[in-house]
């Protein structure tokens, strides 16, 4: 399951699509400590590729109806802001934590000063494995990174230095290289795709910090 294009997470909240079963929403809840908020993003339910949040704000697609936007800051008390860019995915095109931000090379001023204004957080312009949408090439949280399994030691330590955490490469969904699509992950807990075998699991605990 690509838990990633649906929902997406802070260490308070749970942005998910509507129409999720009730119980794995409270499931995903229970495991990332965290309060579900059921929203679309320009009226279509992949959430997890269209916004990126952290304690301090939440950026989304532009396509973010009136409602949509007033909906999740009311919810969250969080300010929302929309990508002022052509490449508005957030999701996808934003790696942050509360640290951070790890952005698509190609995005513009004004949208990196969106990011920047919104979560609180400076922000680098790059990619993982020579991959442009970094929020799908990786998960961070405030405990670790883990990257696309051909992200370079370069890109690595770029990571590990901006983001302030520990940074490495995994898979997910048996063998799937886009981290951010099959994984949800604060620092509290996390939800992976159901194909994720057990020695991805184990690199995803390490990685991320909960053998601590």
């Amino acid at each position: 399951m690509h838990v990633g294009v649906y929902a997406r997470a802070s260490d308070e909240w749970l942005l998910h699509q509507p129409g999720i079963d009730e119980e794995l929403v409270d499931t995903m809840a229970s495991e990332l400590t965290v309060t579900s908020v059921e929203t679309t993003v320009g009226g279509t339910g992949t959430v997890g590729s269209l916004a990126v949040l952290n304690d301090a704000g939440v950026v989304v697609s532009d396509q973010v109806t009136t409602s949509e936007r007033e909906h999740i800051a009311e919810t969250t008390g969080l300010p929302v802001a929309p990508l002022p860019d052509s490449i508005n995915a957030a999701g996808n095109v934003i790696l942050a934590n509360d640290t951070g931000a790890y952005v698509h090379p190609d995005l513009s001023a004004p949208a990196i000063e969106t990011v920047e204004s919104t979560l609180e957080v400076p922000v680098e312009s790059g990619t993982i494995a020579g991959v442009q949408t970094v929020g799908t090439a990786a998960v961070a949280t405030s405990n670790g990174v883990l990257c696309h399994p051909k992200a370079t030691d370069e890109e690595l330590a770029r990571l590990a230095d901006h983001l302030g955490v520990y940074t490495d490469i995994g898979t997910i969904n048996y063998g799937g290289p886009l981290i951010g699509a099959g994984l949800i992950a604060n620092s509290s807990g996390y939800v992976a795709g159901d194909e994720t075998t057990g020695p991805e699991l184990g690199r995803i605990e390490d990685t991320l910090g909960y053998l601590d």
